[in-house]
């Protein structure tokens, strides 16, 4: 019984301990992220995993438990996402286009397409183009359907199927680990240098703006082109298999 306590108690600790950190994590996500989607939202979905976290870490709640907790917030965040299905159907919808044209581009030129070239290529003027790229930030790097193939489970549901791991389990896939990073390194030049800004140095949108010397919107609609060519390049990875 004292055992269960302590262990009740350390877990109690662990969240008190860490909750700014869910707090600092959602505050980064929500940048890129609609407004209609809610802090307190992401907030709550992140202690959940952090919760998940803590019960599942078997060692001292130090440094290598920091960098555990932060994959299982994200996750739980990536997860709350996926579940509430905030885009709209028809924005969904139009960022399929997207995903489409950019391959269909790419395997045409041999080289990612300028936005002007998209723009053109789905008859939209490049400012509409640039204002459907804004009302989409945030949009989930892998949707669900994205990753099934004829005949076989989702991929996304599979990973769910035994001891329900984070949604990002299944970029661990080194298939799909792979097909991602030759992606990133394939990305104009200025989009990788504001995803690395962004997911490595952990820049917010008007700190990359300054850096960049573009606007806070301008460094959102570049998140979500980059975000729409790696989907493109992981669907087509995925359905040549």
């Amino acid at each position: 019984m004292n055992d269960i306590a302590t262990y009740e108690s350390q877990v109690d600790h662990c969240i008190v301990q860490f909750a700014p950190l869910v707090k600092r994590i959602a505050l980064h996500m929500m940048a890129s992220l609609p407004p209609s989607v809610e802090l307190d939202d992401v907030i709550q979905s992140g202690m959940l995993g952090l919760l998940d976290a803590a019960k599942r870490f078997k060692n001292t709640y130090g440094a290598q438990f920091e960098t555990y907790a932060v994959q299982r917030i994200r996750g739980a965040m990536l997860d709350g996402l996926r579940q509430s299905d905030w885009l709209p159907r028809t924005l969904r919808k139009s960022l399929r286009q997207v995903d489409v044209m950019i391959s269909k581009l790419e395997q045409r030129h041999g080289r990612p397409p300028l936005e002007q070239e998209l723009a053109d290529a789905l008859n939209m003027p490049l400012e509409e183009y640039q204002r459907l790229l804004q009302d989409a930030r945030g949009h989930q790097l892998v949707f669900s359907e994205d990753l099934e193939r004829r005949g076989e489970e989702n991929a996304i549901d599979a990973s769910y199927a035994d001891d329900r791991p984070d949604p990002l389990q299944v970029l661990l896939n080194e298939d799909v680990r792979r097909t991602l990073v030759q992606a990133i390194e394939d990305l104009p030049d200025r989009e990788k240098k504001m995803m690395g800004l962004y997911y490595e140095q952990e820049l917010n949108m008007r700190e990359i703006g300054e850096v960049l010397g573009v606007t806070e919107s301008r460094v959102c609609q570049m998140h979500t082109q980059a975000i729409a060519r790696l989907r493109a390049r992981l669907r087509v990875s995925n359905y040549s298999k």
